[in-house]
């Protein structure tokens, strides 16, 4: 199956139509519903509940965004739904939640944050929630374990990997070296068999994300998309972008 045309019609607002200026902030019920009145795709992150559930939110901790502290994987739902980001009205969301708002307006593309742990329950819970959702939905990860996961338990839906040339700066340098070694290249592509990737724009062009989209026919993304420069070359060499800061 090759990435969908819904995946790469329009750009991509990443983590949502965020604004903090106007109070919009990434990853929430009011991002969204901004993307979609603007007929952008919608990004988001999704983290594990302690309960399994698969919650709306980058970090894998409370607190840079939201009031509260403690790691998402040790609160449940319940308790996660009633944290607040702050100065808003807005409360973290699960996916059903984010699915249900959206209701197939514009396309989703969920990233997987993953502890690179081999637990597969977030994937598994997506899995049940978009066998109930008719919307356009893709999926992806920086984990080739969680690509493996989403064509395992989510074959109907579209996935892709996050990938950038190298993986050693910054968190990168906590994983293994046998692991970051097994993500560069996308040399797991074989075996994961991914519709698109989404590469790091300020490593494109690159010679893998070339290949993948030239000779294997994946559809390529780029993020995040942030000035005009960098607009360009998105234009030049990806299929679609991911973008925050402006409105395109």
């Amino acid at each position: 199956m090759r990435a969908p045309a819904w995946l790469t019609a329009r750009p991509i607002a990443h983590r949502g139509l965020h604004d903090r200026a106007r109070g919009i902030i990434e990853n929430t019920a009011s991002a969204a519903a901004a993307a979609a009145a603007a007929g952008f795709g919608i990004e988001v992150d999704l983290q594990l509940s302690a309960d399994g559930e698969a919650m709306v939110h980058h970090d894998d901790e409370l607190g840079r965004l939201t009031q509260g502290r403690g790691r998402l994987i040790d609160l449940t739902a319940i308790q996660l739904r009633n944290v607040a980001f702050r100065d808003t009205a807005d409360r973290l969301m699960t996916l059903s939640d984010l699915c249900a708002l959206v209701a197939g307006r514009v396309p989703l593309v969920l990233e997987v944050k993953s502890q690179f742990s081999g637990d597969r329950r977030l994937v598994a819970r997506m899995a049940q929630v978009l066998a109930a959702y008719d919307g356009p939905a893709a999926a992806m990860s920086f984990d080739p374990d969680q690509v493996l996961a989403l064509r395992e338990l989510l074959p109907e839906r579209p996935r892709g990997i996050v990938a950038q040339r190298s993986y050693d700066d910054g968190e990168w340098v906590a994983l293994p070296e046998a692991q970051r070694r097994g993500m560069l290249h996308l040399r797991h592509g074989l075996w994961t068999r991914p519709h698109f990737v989404a590469y790091w724009i300020e490593q494109l062009p690159s010679p893998a994300p070339w290949l993948a989209r030239h000779l294997f026919g994946c559809a390529l993304l780029t993020w995040t998309v942030r000035t005009s420069e960098q607009r360009a070359r998105a234009a030049q060499w990806a299929d679609q972008m991911i973008f925050e800061g402006f409105v395109p």
